[in-house]
């Protein structure tokens, strides 16, 4: 009932905001809006076919309360997939889990979730000497934390795993957290402002934390943030049992009913969508046919509020926004610029260390094997991690509490994933320049004077760039710090009067021109010329290495753009001398990888010396027979015969043993299993909420003659039963 009594005004919002973002569009589209050209390409397809990193952890199994070794698996869309070992994920089994992070904190102490914990259902604290709801077999823990979804508990043996792990995980949550796709230019800016619109009717303005994932996530935590305060009040005084055990059939609870709002959410959204898309092409022509009246009506209508509303605006700017702008840039300046800082002194110390490795080394050779692993340097989270690091320091202080900031996450993120892009820009530009002269080149010296000629070229355009997008960052993050701020001490004496410049739109143009819509771009512009003024000064001053507006870079590489344009670089392929396309299961077994596997790490403990050491003794799991599906018939038998052949080939292969024990002891029997998450014993007919994506039960359990760390051989599942790594990772 709550999910539906909100979606329902929301989709009223959004219908509004649609036809608003559709002219737009069109509107940019005639008539162009020329800014700085970028110097720098952009990479299409940044991460394709590749994994950012795979490696083995602890993963606590909350079912049977036992910590299990699982082989984790980070694809280029960056969702979090555990297998149950590195064989299953070669073989292509079904993964245990799927985590898409969106929303999630990274906790690296026991102590950190235990106060979360215990906020989340006040009094409900367990007594000193009883048992908390976690504990965790090593000193370093990595929890995933959801204020309204369940939560993942996982731990590592060492401090350089841990903080290796955390960066991962950082890099998961920062992607999947900015989850609306920035290349819908109606559907998105349709989608934020609904949103808005909605929080401001129930007088929230500033920022929201949780303003994160996709459309459907977004809109389950705009309901559950209105939900969950009653359901606490309501189940948390019946819930049964010593405190620890009513905290963890809480979080189960908030879980069970967030995976009901997604279901009810996406239905409602989708539907709302689906209506907004068949009205489309009417509204775009009428908009393409009366273009110019729609914006004379506008222009009329701004100019009588602007009237009525500005110079309450000025008075309210020049009061309460003027005196602080100057800090609350420096204040973001500072941090941002460190980091854009850190990044180019990444991507020069990357190129000139793998200049002075190729001289040294051999040539062209160790050319194309360095320059596989630069290619990917922006989605290293380990090595942008020194980069994220400096804007973690940003701090409002006291500017925060007085422009109800909530928190300062949202720039923090927006400004990495600029500094990522950034990176990527830096060195897709760098390889196109280096692979257009490698056929140029003769010897050692003439490779290490072009890498470091076309360096210091890549390195200027950057700069020009940087400059570009913080300008901008930094604009649009001051315009978010005042604008909610404005409109609340506005209200009281302009929202009440809107309604009559109502009367003002024509009917045939009330779905492209919306009087609140207006009225907030007129106080837009009563604080707009002191943002500009103030990122101006800035600029002239030099501060933080900014470009003057009028330093413009025209064209300086006229045909760098149509170099751009081709197909990407694969280095390997095309300089590696390979005649043949490896076979699509060796391709999977060696996918390239950004990242190092941690255990290859010097001082990383092997996962299966201590695997038995976290596992409880004395209660081994029961296999479960796996579950036949009625009406699939078995697999013809010279299939099964065809498989055994392969397997029998792939044991007698180079690193066989290593690939069929998972880095386990040999010896060691393989370990039972039974840990299948509640969830996942029910299938699903549509993706799971953004917590976890589990697959069905029949292709999470195995028989007993499935292989397990030993590689046993046993006949294929029946055609139907499974689902491929592959078809699982794109439900993110």
């Amino acid at each position: 009932e709550r999910t539906g009594k909100v979606l329902g005004e929301f989709c009223r919002c959004y219908r509004e905001q649609f036809g608003v973002a559709l002219f737009n569009s069109v509107r940019y589209e005639i008539e162009g809006a020329g800014g700085p050209q970028a110097q720098l390409l952009h990479r299409k397809v940044p991460l394709e076919d590749h994994v950012i990193y795979s490696g083995n952890i602890f993963q606590y199994i909350e079912e049977n309360k036992k910590w299990r070794n699982r082989f984790c698996v980070v694809p280029h869309n960056y969702g979090l997939v555990l297998y149950e070992n590195k064989l299953a994920y070669e073989r292509e089994l079904p993964p245990r889990l799927l985590v898409n992070s969106a929303g999630y904190k990274i906790l690296t102490s026991v102590e950190q979730y235990l106060e979360l914990v215990n906020n989340s259902l006040p009094g409900v604290t367990p007594k000193s000497g009883h048992s908390p709801i976690l504990k965790c077999p090593t000193d370093f823990p990595l929890i995933l934390w959801h204020p309204y979804a369940r939560h993942y508990y996982f731990c590592v043996m060492t401090g350089k795993e841990q903080e290796k792990w955390r960066a991962v995980f950082q890099d998961c949550v920062r992607h999947c957290n900015n989850g609306i796709s920035e290349d819908s230019k109606v559907e998105a800016p349709a989608f934020t402002d609904a949103i808005r619109r909605y929080r401001q009717s129930k007088e929230q303005y500033g920022t929201w934390d949780m303003l994160c994932g996709n459309e459907t996530q977004v809109l389950s935590n705009l309901v559950m943030e209105e939900l969950l305060p009653e359901l606490r009040s309501t189940i948390g005084p019946r819930l049964k049992g010593k405190a620890p055990e009513r905290q963890r059939t809480w979080i189960q609870v908030s879980d069970a009913v967030y995976r009901m709002v997604y279901e009810l959410a996406k239905a409602q959204y989708d539907a709302a969508v689906a209506r907004c898309e068949q009205e489309r092409p009417q509204l775009e022509s009428t908009i393409r046919t009366d273009m110019d009246q729609i914006i004379t009506s506008k222009e009329h209508l701004a100019s009588k509020i602007r009237a009525f509303v500005l110079p309450k605006a000025e008075v309210c700017v020049r009061n309460h926004v003027q005196p602080y702008i100057s800090s609350i840039l420096e204040a973001l300046m500072t941090p941002t610029s460190q980091g854009f800082a850190e990044v180019r002194e990444v991507f020069f110390k990357e190129v000139t260390d793998m200049n002075m490795n190729v001289v040294n080394e051999g040539g062209l050779e160790k050319l194309v094997e360095y320059m596989e692993k630069l290619s990917h340097l922006a989605f290293h989270p380990v090595k942008m991690q020194s980069c994220y690091e400096k804007m973690e320091q940003l701090k409002l202080e006291g500017l925060q509490q007085r422009f109800d900031v909530s928190s300062t996450s949202v720039f923090k993120q927006r400004a990495q994933i600029h500094m990522r892009q950034q990176m990527d820009d830096a060195v897709y530009t760098f390889e196109t320049l280096l692979h257009q002269e490698l056929g140029k080149l003769q010897g050692k010296d003439d490779l290490c004077k072009s890498i470091q000629r076309i360096l210091e070229r890549v390195l200027k355009k950057f700069d020009y760039d940087s400059s570009t997008v913080r300008k901008k960052f930094f604009r649009e993050a001051l315009l978010q710090i005042t604008i909610p701020f404005l409109l609340k001490k506005l209200a009281p004496t302009c929202k009440g009067e809107l309604a009559k410049f109502q009367e003002l739109i024509f009917e045939d143009f009330a779905s492209f021109i919306l009087v609140e819509n207006t009225y907030e771009e007129v106080v837009l512009q009563s604080v707009m010329k002191d943002i500009m003024q103030a990122v101006k000064e800035a600029a002239v001053q030099r501060k933080h290495n900014l470009y003057r507006d009028s330093v413009v870079m025209h064209n300086s590489d006229p045909n760098l753009h149509l170099l751009g344009e081709g197909l990407a670089i694969d280095w390997s392929e095309e300089y590696s001398g390979q005649p043949e396309a490896e076979p699509a299961a060796d391709r999977r077994r060696r996918a390239k990888q950004v990242v190092s596997v941690i255990q290859d790490d010097e001082g990383a403990l092997p996962y299966g010396v201590v695997a038995e050491a976290l596992l409880q003794p004395g209660s081994p799991e029961p296999r479960q027979p796996e579950e036949a599906q009625p009406g699939v018939p078995p697999s013809p038998l010279g299939t099964v015969k065809e498989i055994r052949e392969v397997l029998a080939q792939e044991s007698l292969g180079d690193g066989a043993e290593e690939r069929l024990t998972n880095g386990t002891d040999g010896s060691a029997p393989p370990s039972p299993r039974a840990d299948v998450p509640a969830e996942a014993k029910v299938p699903h007919a549509t993706p799971a909420p953004p917590g976890a994506q589990s697959p069905p039960a029949a292709c999470q359990q195995r028989s007993d003659n499935e292989p397990g760390e030993h590689g046993q051989r046993s006949p294929p599942r029946p055609r139907g039963t499974t689902e491929s790594g592959e078809g699982v990772q794109t439900e993110f």
